[in-house]
């Protein structure tokens, strides 16, 4: 019979190489060609086993750092097979891609823009696949809770009317594309307690003319970027909103162009995001 510590080094042995079985099927080297979940990845503690990111990759600041593979419209399928990864994110609307790195038996994470709410479903989706489950719901949940609050903040608030602008021609009101009814970004106006004057549209995006924003007539005008603008070029994009004058936004001085990332990149920041856009809205 085999003595007590014998059983116990025993026991040991097999725990040690169960964990390292674990560890073999996690994914190693990661390319990532969705900002969003590359700074989901940083913030799961995986970013050292990230070899690879998209184009338009810019947080946290070690990714400037890492080869550069294309982005939704360029993916650099020889650039991404030479990092060797064992996991690649790409977009769910990728097709070609995905059928290239199917042949190839690459493994993937697909990943699809979606509601406020997706986020954080991400997140813990994720999470399971790299081997951190329990930090990712952590981090999953403190992002609920940071949106719950400002829900409850604004709760009881008169809610303005907001025109959510996205995309527009450089100092000029044409080709304006508008937060419709479905998507993060409306859904983070909504928390942050405003009402989306195209939220009765029933998808992500809206071709909006400048008789459309007129007859709609918003209180809130929010123009959100990704980049920042030097505060001249600012002054002269919100100006061009001064051709509509009737719109009660233009007429309150309510036009606010938000260069922030954390607005527009549905990643572990999000709730900041949603926290800035309630600072604008209503001074908290």
């Amino acid at each position: 019979m085999p003595t007590r510590r014998a059983k116990l080094l025993l026991t040991t042995a097999l725990m040690t190489l169960t964990l390292a079985a674990y560890a073999a099927q996690q994914p190693q080297r990661i390319i990532s060609l969705v900002p969003a979940v590359t700074e989901m990845l940083f913030a799961l503690g995986a970013g050292d086993r990230v070899v690879g990111v998209g184009s338009f990759d810019k947080f946290p600041p070690e990714v400037e750092k890492l080869p550069k593979v294309g982005a939704l419209l360029d993916p650099d399928l020889e650039r991404i097979l030479s990092l060797r990864p064992d996991l690649v994110v790409v977009y769910g609307s990728q097709a070609d891609l995905r059928a290239q790195l199917d042949r190839a038996r690459v493994p993937m994470f697909i990943y699809s823009h979606a509601a406020l709410a997706d986020v954080t479903e991400t997140i813990r989706s994720l999470g399971e696949r790299i081997g951190a489950p329990e930090r990712a719901g952590i981090l999953a949940r403190e992002i609920e809770r940071r949106i719950a609050a400002v829900r409850t903040r604004v709760a009881g608030k008169p809610r303005p009317r907001t025109l959510i602008v996205f995309g527009r021609e450089r100092l000029a009101l044409r080709g304006i594309y508008a937060s419709g009814g479905y998507g993060f970004v409306h859904d983070m106006v909504e928390a942050a307690g405003g009402d989306n004057i195209f939220g009765d549209i029933n998808q992500q995006s809206v071709q909006a003319s400048a008789e459309l924003i007129l007859a709609r007539r918003p209180d809130v005008i929010l123009e959100l970027r990704a980049d920042p603008l030097d505060p001249d070029t600012e002054a002269r994009e919100r100006a061009v909103w001064n051709a509509l004058s009737s719109v009660p936004a233009v007429r309150s001085g309510r036009v606010h162009i938000i260069a922030d990332p954390r607005t527009v990149i549905p990643g572990p920041r999000v709730a900041e995001g949603v926290e800035v856009i309630a600072r604008v809205l209503h001074g908290r």
